[in-house]
């Protein structure tokens, strides 16, 4: 919002509304605070509170809330202001501005004594200890800090998603709209001709395309715009993203220029904050660049080695969020030149490759690496778990990374997933037979009732059922879990599958299906409703992942009271507690089951311990089914500890070579 807009003096309910450039202020009578209400973007932007004083100031670039009971008073002379009974209420100090002459802030002083206000160039102090970005207990219903954030993706649900990275880009920058932040999402404009092109369909060209240097040449771009859920949408239209098949590849592998497809996102997404007026304005320099797995890597690497030399950004800050580390962006040494990075930079992405790991004996090993240019450079790190995040400075779970990773674990941080409250609800899915909830779980037996007719299995409701959704490779431990079935099928117990992937495992899933007629049913390929079902029928979700960095299906099985029995890694160690039937006086604690180390033994005695609880043990499996649906997985909670991180990487100052 333009410094200069004046709203309107105007009367609501029991609160008079005081004209400032950029903010309505509401003072309730018989009060002495006054609460500036957010009323449009720009950099006069603030949160909304009814017991907090705001203060604008620009000490470490940014707004805070600040507690009236915690500042100093200040005596400076200045014009009353007065409601419409006559009484003095609130003094204005005046505005603070920035260097382009836009208000950054402003300073009040009430007319009671009791609420004081800082001086206008205090810093904030926020203590570390206290402020865990795991922690969810503190008051989150507003932020304490408002920012410009820009996510840069090579997928975002709905528009592109081929897993939890669309789902993560697809609802994060939404729950950080609804609290206040302004939040672009830049991803490719995937078009392949078909029916899926529709989902472009409400995007419109912004501003004319751009120029970007890269790949040895000068590439144009253009933007596509949509405002959706409080959220910029933008594409990057280019014609290397015109083709059939997945963003990274179709039947015949990998695309071979994927290199170059990702690096022009990484320019194009550094420009957009700049050139976009979106809503009227650009989000301008002092930006928060979320730069989520290798393909948007290369962002931190831009704004350290082009634009801060050049005094450009010099206010921004990048986080770099690690959703897969196996996924790197590694390509020869000969392909720096594409990059678009000055010649004395290529030790931020240079990396080596292990002799073991070497073609031939002539082979130097020599490769740049896009992700630990990423690395090196990001103000923050994140991965989507706290247990990830550990896991990849270690040396079976680092690829390589994790010395660097290591060194860098004062800024590196993991933030849990959080999962689309509204798709995943089994009090309202229209995917399932039978509604149900925390309240009332008689629906749940029905649906588990309707699964096995639907499937063709003996309708058993005592019979434990067991489920699995997921992809069929080694990272999911598919072949661990297929080499225990012959033997869990000698249990009293019905299992089902849904998955696609390596053709040996589907072929395998047939040929269990053949043999086990009347226990087992393996579902080849994907089907969205499908899952829902499974999720909702089911009584076990068994998840023997090798590695995990969060996992979503635990989080959905749980949510539906589908008790997890999954292997301790990643993710899936921070979000599923063992059950604990003698804890708290005997009612019992957790969630599910984690066992450790991954092997056949080890998965069949976990689902073991579980059907016997199922059958044995009723109000404790029923203590299992409630805990779990009790637990908060929205994607809220993830965006006040993801704003917390914000605020460390703003305290810091930027990466500087």
């Amino acid at each position: 919002m333009h410094s200069g807009l004046c709203l309107p003096y105007q009367m609501a309910g029991t609160s008079t509304r005081i004209s400032i450039p950029g903010f309505v202020l509401d003072k309730p009578r018989n009060s002495s605070a006054i609460v500036p209400r957010q009323v449009g973007f720009g950099r006069t932007t603030l949160p909304q509170a009814s017991s907090s004083w705001f203060v604008g100031r620009k000490t470490r670039r940014f707004c805070g809330i600040v507690n009236s009971k915690s500042r100093e008073g200040s005596s400076s002379s200045s014009s009353a202001v007065e409601d419409d009974e006559g009484d003095k209420n609130a003094v204005l100090l005046g505005t603070e501005k920035d260097e382009s002459g836009a208000v950054v802030g402003f300073r009040l002083i009430p007319d009671s004594g009791n609420a004081k206000v800082n001086e206008p160039h205090a810093t904030v102090s926020i203590d570390k200890k206290k402020a865990d970005p795991s922690d969810s207990t503190a008051d989150s219903r507003f932020p304490r800090v408002t920012f410009n954030i820009i996510f840069v993706t090579s997928e975002a649900a709905p528009y592109s998603k081929t897993g939890g990275l669309g789902d993560v880009c697809g609802s994060l920058p939404i729950a950080l709209a609804a609290r206040g932040h302004r939040v672009m999402v830049v991803s490719p404009r995937y078009l392949d001709g078909g029916a899926s092109d529709k989902r472009f369909s409400n995007a419109v060209p912004v501003r004319e395309p751009i120029k970007v240097y890269c790949a040895g040449g000068v590439q144009e771009v253009s933007f596509y715009h949509e405002y959706r859920e409080g959220v910029d949408w933008v594409f990057v239209d280019h014609p290397s993203y015109h083709r059939p098949g997945t963003p990274y590849g179709d039947q015949f592998g990998a695309f071979g220029d994927n290199q170059f497809r990702f690096t022009l996102l990484c320019h194009a997404a550094c420009e957009a904050p700049l050139v976009l007026p979106l809503g009227g304005f650009t989000y301008g320099e002092k930006c928060i660049f979320l730069a989520n797995d290798w393909h948007a890597g290369l962002v931190p690497v831009l704004l350290a080695a082009k634009y801060r030399p050049h005094g450009v950004y010099k206010d921004a800050r990048s986080i770099v969020v690690i959703h897969n580390l196996a996924h790197q962006g590694v390509e020869p040494a000969a392909t720096y030149d594409n990059l678009g990075l000055p010649p004395d930079w290529y030790g931020a992405v240079g990396w080596i490759f292990p002799t073991w790991a070497r073609t031939h004996a002539l082979d130097t090993g020599e490769a740049v690496n896009v992700l630990k240019g990423a690395i090196v450079t990001a103000d923050r790190i994140l991965t989507v778990s706290q247990g990830y995040s550990w896991e990849i400075t270690t040396v079976e779970g680092g690829y390589g990374l994790d010395e660097l990773l290591s060194s860098r674990k004062t800024v590196l941080n993991g933030i849990t997933n959080g999962i689309d409250m509204c798709e995943w609800d089994p009090s309202s899915d229209v995917h399932i037979p039978s509604h149900y909830s925390l309240d009332d779980l008689s629906g749940k037996v029905k649906c588990k009732i309707a699964l096995q007719e639907e499937l063709g299995l003996p309708v058993r409701a005592d019979c434990p059922l067991i489920g699995f959704v997921g992809r069929l490779d080694y990272q999911k431990g598919i072949d661990i879990l297929l080499s225990a079935t012959p033997e869990l099928m000698q249990e009293d117990v019905q299992f089902v599958m849904l998955g696609s992937g390596e053709r040996q495992y589907e072929d395998w899933m047939r040929q269990l299906e053949s043999q086990y007629k009347e226990k087992y049913r393996g579902w080849v390929g994907f089907n969205v409703p499908i899952s829902h079902r499974i999720t909702a029928g089911c009584d076990i979700l068994v998840m023997p992942s090798r590695f995990e960095p969060c996992g979503l299906n635990q989080l959905y099985a749980m949510r539906y009271g589908t008790v997890p029995v999954v292997h301790k890694t990643g993710g899936l160690r921070d979000t599923v507690e063992n059950f604990n039937p003698y804890a708290r006086e005997g009612r019992g604690e957790g969630t599910g089951w984690a066992f450790s180390p991954l092997s056949k033994e080890n998965l069949l005695a976990a689902l073991k311990v579980a059907t016997g609880t199922y059958r044995e043990y009723k109000s404790s499996w029923e203590g299992l089914m409630k805990r779990g649906m009790e637990r908060d997985y929205s994607w809220n909670n993830a965006a006040v500890q993801y704003e917390q991180v914000f605020e460390w990487a703003s305290i810091d100052p930027p990466y500087v070579k």
